[in-house]
């Protein structure tokens, strides 16, 4: 049994090694992705399934001063160059995506101040599709987030090499869970 444990140990630092030097890349090209398809729809009038939404955002953000027709533009620019930067991954206009992309989250996240009859109009406040929509751009925000500490000063994930010990070790576990106990009563 211990062999296999090994076994599985070293499978898991390899995995985890791995997961260590791709898993931003691979999450900066897909939000990307999704940030260049969604806003190729919007320049396509009827055809985006948050354009309504996101017009009437911007109409409220922008106090009405931009016209309807011209802010979904500005909305589907904004994606677009959001996701080239993020597919192109190159360090200048990451930075410069990465804070538009700041800007484009206040403008994701604010039908939730600004329109929540729409989005929680369903049967019992169910979120509609649009409140659907919306609820998911949430995980983009995170993604954006963690794409940023990414991005900024060299930021990167690093590995925290496993102790000597197997973490299946009860005698290690028992006496980490003693450790964080102490760190914890601590700190109080």
């Amino acid at each position: 049994m211990a062999g296999f444990l090994q076994r599985f140990i070293a499978l898991e630092n390899v995995v985890h090694r791995l997961l260590i030097r791709h898993s931003i890349s691979a999450l900066r090209i897909s939000v990307g992705a999704i940030f260049l398809g969604f806003g190729v729809l919007k320049y396509f009038p009827g055809v985006s399934p948050a354009e309504m939404l996101a017009t009437d955002t911007t109409k409220v953000l922008f106090l009405g001063l931009i016209p309807a027709s011209a802010a979904i533009y500005l909305v589907a620019t904004m994606e677009c160059f959001i996701g080239v930067c993020f597919l192109i991954g190159s360090g200048a206009l990451m930075r410069v995506a990465i804070w538009v992309l700041a800007a484009q989250f206040v403008g994701i996240l604010s039908p939730l101040l600004i329109e929540p009859g729409t989005l929680f109009s369903g049967p019992h406040h169910a979120p509609t599709l649009e409140g659907q929509y919306v609820l998911k751009d949430i995980i983009l925000v995170a993604a954006g987030m963690v794409i940023a500490a990414g991005t900024f000063r060299g930021g990167k994930l690093v590995r925290d090499e496993p102790r000597a010990h197997s973490a299946f070790d009860p005698e290690l576990v028992n006496a980490e869970r003693k450790h964080e106990v102490v760190l914890v009563s601590g700190a109080a």
